[in-house]
């Protein structure tokens, strides 16, 4: 937390210090090739208000930066000016009413804990130092999401800095056209939040995890049987496979299935995982573990030291798709033979997403979910995977019925996040609370 009162750090470009603070919001370290004019530390309300009043007054167009996971990292932009809202990471929560009011910057995992302290629970995102902000922008794909919905599903209001720098109130019946917008707009967003009122629930009983592993050469087969299985696992099951240059245990190419359990009881948990021992190539796993309790903020912090570590060269990409997996299987193998050296990898989830969601600007999903994480250390050999994701994903654009912004490469490659109703009504809303385009759009996309 930050001293109260302590005005935040303004760096003009060129000052001492400019670049490390640029770079510093990204958890990528790939070298962007953009700076801003001016970056603003924020402490809080009070300076986002100064800078957005700042970038009116000198023409600048503003980005904003809550916990830097954005793997495009569409938040440095060339000119303009960035704020950066990591240090309002405040949190109060309201056992009593099952809410919480929390600051865009604080960690998910940081979240987590608190609410669990409290007996409550919220589907923050998988990893532990996502900030908690753009991940509810963007619609919030978290921990228990095929249970509880997505985690901006439950944001129930929203304290936003508008274009014209006045702060003010959205929820469903207070500016009720910007609360709609802020739930699925992402890093497209035109304007700086700075609390989030959140709608808490009950802390669920029983957290653990059941993981089995496969030599890559059993691809055609696992994906089959679980793209076969998927629509029968219990939504309390995140049923994922990673296709990995270092699966677990057996230290080479492999397929490694990991399903988290979110339950209510021991017995519904150990009924909801069945179907992995029991699966009909549950013979030829490597290992299959037992299903074992583990706390949610290990599973956090395992995932970030084993799959998205910093100080990587990242390069992501994604979609969603309704199609059975048979015709992709080929194009799939030639991602698995293609990956680059660990922590790279592929994610394949079984989403099955429901019939109908909250009416909200976020609205594009679908049955499973595929996503390239390229990622090296040295400099040379990221440079020779750089497009390994975007190459792929555009293989398969025929296929695909969108993206999720979480793993967007929209700069590399535009492709569609929200429903072209949504997307028309959100341009509408944006017209109306930014008529002169003084937040950045999305990359790949002009205001």
């Amino acid at each position: 937390m930050n001293p109260i009162g302590q005005k935040g750090v303004t760096l003009e470009r060129g000052a001492a210090g400019f670049d490390a603070a640029v770079l510093g919001t990204s958890f990528n370290a790939s070298e962007p090739g953009r700076r801003p004019a001016v970056v603003v530390q924020a402490n809080d309300v009070f300076d986002v208000i100064a800078a957005v009043n700042r970038a009116r007054r000198d023409g600048l167009k503003i980005s904003v930066c809550s916990g830097g996971h954005s793997w495009a990292q569409n938040h440095i932009r060339d000119g303009g000016l960035l704020i950066d809202v990591a240090r309002l990471n405040s949190i109060a929560i309201d056992t009593a009413r099952r809410t919480a009011i929390i600051g865009p910057g604080l960690h998910c995992g940081d979240a987590a804990a608190a609410f669990d302290k409290a007996g409550l629970f919220f589907p923050v995102a998988h990893a532990y130092t996502v900030g908690m902000g753009g991940f509810l922008l963007q619609g919030g794909f978290g921990w228990a999401s095929r249970r509880l919905g997505v985690a901006c599903e439950s944001v129930i209001g929203l304290d936003v800095v508008l274009a014209d720098g006045r702060l003010v109130h959205a929820s469903a019946t207070e500016n009720p056209d910007l609360y709609w917008a802020a739930r699925g707009a992402g890093p497209g967003f035109f304007g700086v939040v700075v609390r989030f009122h959140l709608k808490l629930h009950a802390r669920p009983k029983v957290i653990g995890l059941k993981i089995q592993i496969f030599r890559m050469k059993h691809l055609e087969e696992v994906l089959s049987w679980a793209d076969a299985v998927g629509p029968s696992v219990s939504p309390s099951v995140e049923f994922q496979m990673v296709l990995n240059r270092k699966a677990m245990v057996i230290g080479a190419p492999g397929i490694e299935v990991i399903s988290p359990v979110i339950a209510d009881s021991w017995r519904e948990a150990r009924d909801a995982v069945a179907f992995i021992g029991g699966s009909p190539i549950a013979k030829k796993a490597s290992l299959t573990s037992p299903l074992l309790p583990m706390p949610l903020a290990l599973m956090m912090k395992t995932g970030e030291k084993t799959l998205f570590l910093p100080n990587i060269r990242w390069n992501a990409d994604n979609m969603w798709m309704n199609e059975p997996i048979g015709p992709l299987l080929p194009a799939l193998r030639r991602i698995a033979d293609s990956q680059p050296p660990a922590p790279s990898h592929a994610l394949w989830l079984n989403w099955n997403a429901p019939e109908t969601r909250t009416d909200m600007a976020f609205s594009v999903e679908g049955r499973t979910y595929l996503a390239l994480y390229g990622g090296v250390r040295d400099a040379a050999e990221a440079a020779r995977h750089a497009t390994w994701a975007t190459d792929h994903m555009r293989d398969l654009e025929a296929h695909s019925v969108g993206i999720q912004l979480a793993d967007e490469n929209l700069g590399r490659r535009p492709a569609r996040f929200l429903s072209d109703a949504n997307m028309a009504r959100l341009d509408a809303i944006r017209a109306v609370y930014d008529p002169d385009g003084a937040f950045h759009p999305w990359m790949g996309r002009m205001n």
